[in-house]
């Protein structure tokens, strides 16, 4: 006969076949619900909500309770997990609070409670992990919405909330952005050529930004003429000054053709060579105003006088109006295509803005020697020639400087303005430098024309080396392009 404990006992732990099947099934499905939820947060959101099943602990404690014999089966849990509520439990913090995302869960098994607890290690992040900062809400923090009943709190029956970005200062309008190519925005949030009105808009706005290079033209044009004109009319009198005028600016002529054919990208086209050439004489006429007004304040003083005035006066701005014959025209060119152009058309500036001096300054030393005689005339007009054509190639080497650093600026763009000084300074200072070493250096030393003409020559030299040596990195940079490994560091 069979004892009835053991019959009991049998009957708890062994269920009916049909009941356990069906728990079974029961405890498939809801694991299976859980699991796409997990996935559809984990897809939305980029983080998991912590299982809300009991863990290997929990279960642990569950069972050191039961007294011996009395040991659930294998589905027990199962089925008391499937009767959970869908909600988190009270102790898990809502999505979107201050407190940090806690850790995913494991394709394994649940980990243990007091392993989920534990604290990062302490050190850097792992890689490719930002580190959080405990003062400042995670990234991706969302604030709780807020609902009929206060705030809502995400739980596993509820979608997953739209995610909302950090706030930012928008450099485009938030309409324009959201809705451009699916709504017409024409002046709501976008503007374009379309009306009667709109096309005079166009038309005066362009006339206004081309204005102001058209009547800067304009009135360099006017000053240049009217010095020109007493020129014009002494050299078709007397066709040596045009010969010595054009004799005095062949070394410039030669130098500015040098950086030319040295170019060590590729040649710039002569139509815009000349615009420059041309631009330059006109903006010549600027300095000559502007040094005939100031000089006689500084001739008072003597040497001094005329040192200061060399450079608080004539170098900057000789060198601002060759600069400025480059930035009006060739600088807008897509032909001015790298940092070496800048250098050329720079040159090119100087030779025009040598001829035009040049020429008006034998022209006004012939006119003051009128009294004298044409043989005196002559001389003295030779001999200013002579010397002007040592002054010519410094005019190009100084704008090219100039020229040189403002092709620089162009290509960065981040720096322009602090790079167009540079070359600005630059130019004008070893202007003023020259300027004023040919006035002082026959006062205090005695020295033969000869002697003279050497000093400038070195002078010169000196700078164009300085400056050929910056060109000559770039064309080495330049033809290494493709190379893996650059002509020198």
């Amino acid at each position: 006969m069979t004892d009835p404990g053991e019959r009991e006992d049998d009957v708890d732990d062994r269920p009916v076949p049909d009941e356990r099947e069906e728990h079974e099934e029961r405890s498939e499905a809801v694991a299976e619900d859980f699991e796409g939820v997990d996935e559809q947060e984990s897809s939305s959101s980029g983080a998991r909500r912590p299982d809300p099943r009991p863990t290997d602990t929990a279960r642990r404690s569950d069972t050191e309770q039961r007294p011996p014999g009395r040991q659930p089966p294998a589905h027990d849990a199962e089925i008391r997990r499937s009767q959970q509520p869908p909600n988190p439990p009270p102790d898990v913090p809502p999505r979107g609070s201050w407190q940090e995302n806690p850790p995913e869960r494991s394709q394994g098994p649940p980990p243990a409670a007091d392993e989920a607890q534990q604290p990062p290690p302490p050190g850097p992040p792992p890689q490719g992990v930002p580190p959080v900062d405990p003062g400042q809400p995670p990234s991706g923090h969302q604030p709780p919405r807020e609902g009929v009943h206060g705030p809502q709190q995400q739980g596993y029956g509820l979608p997953p909330p739209p995610q909302q970005q950090p706030e930012q200062r928008y450099r485009t309008d938030p309409v324009k952005e959201t809705y451009t190519g699916r709504v017409d925005l024409y002046d709501i949030a976008t503007w374009e050529e379309r009306t009667p009105l709109d096309s005079l808009a166009v038309t005066v706005t362009n006339g206004l930004r081309a204005s102001k290079f058209v009547l800067l033209i304009a009135v360099a044009a006017v000053l240049f003429l009217g010095q020109i004109l007493v020129a014009g009319v002494m050299i078709f009198e007397e066709p040596l000054l045009a010969v010595l005028a054009i004799l005095s600016v062949l070394p410039a002529l030669a130098l500015a053709g040098y950086f030319w054919y040295g170019d060590p990208t590729m040649r710039e086209p002569l139509p815009l060579l000349a615009a420059t050439f041309l631009l330059s004489m006109l903006f010549a006429s600027f300095a000559a105003v502007i040094n005939s007004t100031f000089i006689p304040g500084f001739e008072a003083f003597g040497i001094v006088g005329l040192a200061v005035f060399f450079f608080v006066i004539v170098g900057p701005i000789e060198e601002f109006v060759k600069w400025l014959a480059i930035r009006v025209y060739a600088y807008q060119s897509d032909t001015f295509q790298t940092v070496a152009d800048g250098a050329v058309y720079g040159a090119v500036a100087g030779l025009g803005f040598a001829a035009i001096e040049n020429l008006i300054y034998i022209v006004s030393v012939y006119l003051e020697m009128a009294p004298a005689g044409g043989d005196v005339q002559g001389q003295l007009a030779t001999s200013v020639a002579t010397q002007r054509a040592f002054v010519g190639p410094g005019h190009v080497i100084f704008s090219a400087w100039a020229g040189f650093y403002l092709g620089l600026a162009k290509f960065n763009p981040a720096n322009r303005g602090p790079i167009v000084v540079k070359g600005l300074l630059i130019a004008a200072v070893i202007h003023a430098l020259y300027n004023t070493m040919v006035t002082a250096v026959p006062e205090f030393f005695s020295l033969t024309v000869g002697g003279l003409f050497g000093i400038i020559i070195l002078y010169h030299g000196f700078w164009f080396g300085l400056l050929y040596r910056k060109i000559s990195k770039y064309r080495e940079l330049y033809q290494g392009i493709g190379q893996q490994q650059p002509p020198y560091r």
